[in-house]
């Protein structure tokens, strides 16, 4: 039976270098980012939205530094991201959007779940049809 690393808090876990791997980006990872690529976080984020374009290099920094947050030396988690070849950008690119967004969502939302949500059970739709009224005394003579 295969163990599986399990998700930090605000972190996620993906298959990268043929393992599975815990990654998650604190302020530290964040504002190292921001100072090397001399770019804002949330500038990247509008780009992984759609919004621009972004770069190989910022996605795959990003995966970098959540494995720094996971745990891993910096040249390990260099050496890890680096020895992927140009056709698991795309893979890349999801994970830095995926970590981008578990690192800006409160650790508790994810545990509180109301209807609002979409995650709650299905309710059944009111019953529309009229009521009957009871026949009175008079009614029923």
């Amino acid at each position: 039976m295969p163990i599986t690393a399990e998700a930090p808090a605000g972190g996620i876990v993906e298959q990268l270098g043929g393992e599975s791997r815990p990654l998650v980006l604190r302020n530290g990872e964040i504002e190292r980012f921001e100072r090397q690529h001399n770019i804002g976080i949330f500038e990247v984020l509008d780009q992984l939205l759609g919004n621009g374009n972004p770069q190989a290099r910022h996605c795959r920094d990003l995966v970098a530094l959540g494995l720094v947050g996971g745990g891993l030396p910096d040249k390990t988690a260099d050496h890890i991201v680096s020895a992927l070849p140009p056709h698991e950008n795309h893979h890349i690119r999801a994970i830095a959007q995926d970590l981008l967004f578990v690192a800006f969502v409160p650790p508790d939302l994810d545990k509180k779940k109301d209807s609002s949500d979409g995650s709650g059970e299905v309710s059944s739709p009111p019953d529309t049809k009229p009521q009957k009224r009871p026949k009175t005394q008079s009614e029923r003579a």
